[in-house]
């Protein structure tokens, strides 16, 4: 593969005179004392421009200038319902360009789509991805398992949670036939892996560029509860004329499952993927909605059941956006600047109790006032969800081999440890059934509380997804599978990944891996010595990180760009977060409330140990027989 060190790329939007002079100064700082390394106040000061020098450079639509086709053909609103909610196929969120960001639309770049290009037949394959799996993801057979000791399990589940409602991929009909290593142990003869289907060609660049359409919403409207088109939801909210989700009941008769249908499909927005953690969090802001639908029904009698459904998806939605941001990403991201920069994207620098008491103090500034109200913008370029934001969240790693689970009225007992591939698809809600061992949610919940994931690194990926068997009846290794995708989309390799952000590429394989020697060797030897070659994925897992961060600087780049882009571009939440859009009670509902409110508000017994546990993503306070606890096959600290 050419070495491509000429970088030229122009900004899509023009920054103020004075975020110039930001941009400048912090280049000039970061030359010599990288942000992470800043006093905590400068350094999320260095975040924010660093945040506005990424809008002009690293925004980019995935229809070229001469096709844009698919961002602006004018869909009026028939129904004038949607000015005031979400519709679920994700229109009219901007009433200019309707069907921006809507189920249907292609995925966008973080880099002009010349430096994206589909990979010819030798990038694809070199070095051989399966290769790359075996060397570089697969968990040592003996105590091989990492842990992220920071993190607990329920912040692994979380963002497979939020990815389902974000992005999804259209699958072709033909397939690769992945050439396997001499002397492979795969144990199915072939795999098979469905090719992403590439959208229609509407510009000569698309030859060379494919775009890809994303099948979700690219909008944080829930979609992976209520669907992504408007039949799927009015199919999941039933006979329901108060405007609450389906659930089925309990052995008690209280509704609390995820319905299933006679065949035993999970009836919800994305049921892909299906494990006990999906389970629960699928459950969970299921019945969220349906509590603030009742708090909605008493406050307006009158409504109908399209108003009270409207009214709770919007807050639950908001809810969901607001936990991501202030809970969940300090959580990951636990570095003192990252603290200030994620509280401010929602709060501002003034804070939540000065934001709670006054409401705005600045009506339009973001800094000040935080992103919700602060006014929509998309900086030039459409909002959509992209290719580089799809590739930094392959985050296999965070899942464990096994669950160990406690019992919270038995004082924290030990139940039973369950390997994770026990709980996938239909055999989630055996845990729950008297003959799977009677598990509660409050059970699940707080021994996902207490259990670790795995570290999000190298050589520790679980071994089941390493041979899973999906749902077109094939099986895949999914470290091979998400080296694969990459290169088929044209995400670009580790150093050009690291030029594009405007951040230095390693020269030597040993600068790379900051010194690791043993790293070092093992990369030049699958890479063939040469560092160009090496693929995004496997970079930002073997780069040293910042302290407190659970995944990489490179990485963080797109995420600190997209994180507060869903926000900004939204005109639920930066245009229309008022009383108005959400009610008096429902906006309340949302800025008084977190994630401890949310599970306390359900699972009542979880509250003491949630009143004892600062971060809801951070390790639990135990309970007293759980600290007795000494199994070694689990990912529960050791006492």
């Amino acid at each position: 593969m050419e070495q491509k060190n000429k970088i030229e790329v122009n900004p899509t939007f023009k920054p103020s005179f004075f975020e110039n002079v930001g941009i400048k100064i912090f280049r000039m700082v970061n030359g010599l004392i990288p942000w992470h390394k800043l006093p905590r106040f400068l350094g999320a000061i260095n975040l924010g421009v660093l945040r506005i020098e990424l809008r002009a450079y690293n925004l980019h639509d995935g229809y070229s200038n001469a096709a844009p086709q698919g961002t602006i053909i004018s869909d009026p609103i028939e129904d004038e319902r949607y000015l005031h909610a979400r519709n679920s196929d994700g229109k009219f969120n901007s009433l200019q360009l309707p069907r921006m960001g809507c189920s249907g639309i292609r995925f966008g770049r973080n880099f002009p789509r010349q430096y994206t290009p589909r990979p010819t037949e030798e990038e694809l394959w070199t070095p051989n991805p399966r290769m790359i799996s075996e060397k570089f993801m697969k968990r040592k057979d003996d105590g091989g398992f990492i842990p992220a000791t920071t993190l607990n399990l329920l912040a692994a589940a979380w963002i497979q949670f939020q990815t389902h409602d974000w992005f999804n991929h259209e699958r072709s009909d033909t397939n690769f036939d992945i050439p396997l290593p001499a002397g492979d142990t795969w144990p199915h003869g072939k795999m098979l892996l469905h090719h992403s289907r590439p959208d229609a060609t509407l510009d000569n660049s698309d030859a060379t560029c494919p775009g890809y359409r994303n099948t979700n919403t690219s909008w944080w409207d829930g979609s992976q509860i209520y669907g992504s088109e408007e039949a799927v939801t009015n199919a999941l909210r039933g006979k329901h004329p108060d405007g609450k989700l389906e659930l089925t009941p309990d052995e008690n008769g209280k509704p609390v499952f995820i319905p299933r249908d006679a065949e035993g499909n999970i009836r919800t927005g994305f049921a892909d993927n299906w494990w006990v953690g999906m389970e629960i969090l699928h459950t969970l802001f299921a019945l969220e909605h349906n509590a603030i639908c009742d708090k909605l029904q008493e406050a307006y009698p009158q409504w109908s059941g399209d108003q009270i459904f409207d009214k709770a998806r919007l807050i639950n939605c908001a809810l969901m956006a607001k936990i991501h941001t202030v809970e969940w990403t300090p959580a990951i991201l636990a570095h003192p600047a990252l603290q200030i920069a994620m509280s401010a994207n929602w709060w501002g620098l003034v804070g939540e109790r000065l934001t709670k008491l006054l409401g705005r103090i600045s009506k339009t500034s973001e800094a000040i006032s935080g992103i919700p109200g602060s006014g929509v913008d998309h900086y030039g370029i459409p909002f959509s969800l992209t290719e580089e934001f799809v590739s930094v969240y392959r985050m296999h790693s965070l899942i464990p081999d096994a669950i160990a689970f406690f019992g919270v009225n038995e004082e924290g007992r030990h139940l039973s440890t369950v390997p994770v591939e026990q709980t996938l698809l239909a055999n989630s809600r055996q845990l729950f059934s008297k003959s799977g061992g009677g598990l509660s949610f409050t059970d699940a919940f707080y021994s996902f509380g207490i259990n670790y994931p795995g570290a999000i690194t190298n050589f520790n990926y679980p071994n089941f997804l390493r041979n899973l068997s999906i749902s077109d009846g094939q099986s895949k290794d999914m470290g091979t599978v998400d080296i694969l995708r990459d290169r088929e989309r044209g995400v670009p390799r580790y150093c050009q990944f690291r030029r594009l952000l405007r951040l230095p590429a390693p020269k030597t394989f040993e600068e790379l891996t900051g010194g690791n020697k043993i790293l070092a060797t093992e990369l030049s030897d699958a890479y063939n010595g040469n560092i160009e070659l090496v693929d995004a994925l496997v970079g930002s897992h073997s780069e040293p990180l910042p302290k407190g961060f659970g995944f990489s600087e490179t990485a963080f780049r797109v995420f600190i760009l997209m994180a507060s882009r869903r926000l900004k571009s939204d005109r639920f939440i930066a245009g229309q977060w008022n009383e108005d859009t959400y009610t008096k009670e429902g906006f309340r509902w949302v800025q008084n409330s977190g994630m401890k409110d949310v599970l306390g508000r359900h699972f009542p017994e979880l509250k003491p140990v949630l009143s004892r546990s600062k971060n809801v993503f951070a390790p639990w306070d135990m309970l007293k027989e759980s600290k007795k606890y000494t199994g070694v096959e689990t990912t529960v600290p050791q006492k």
